[in-house]
């Protein structure tokens, strides 16, 4: 069996704590494909490498 690399996964609810958004912007942008996630039952688990990437992506300022 090929060794799987060391990958922490992260819940939802640490995704929003570490990104300083609610539960609720995590699930969108999962549902959306910008956060790849994996599901486990009824719960997601994001890789903590997504969130690391998603953080350093520059952010437009619309408005």
């Amino acid at each position: 069996m090929a060794e799987l690399p060391d990958v922490r996964f992260l819940t939802v609810a640490e995704v929003a704590d570490i990104m300083r958004v609610s539960k609720m912007t995590v699930y969108r942008l999962v549902h959306s494909g910008e956060l790849p996630a994996v599901r486990f039952g009824r719960s997601y688990r994001v890789p903590e490498t997504a969130v690391t990437d998603a953080l350093q992506r520059p952010v437009a300022d619309v408005g």
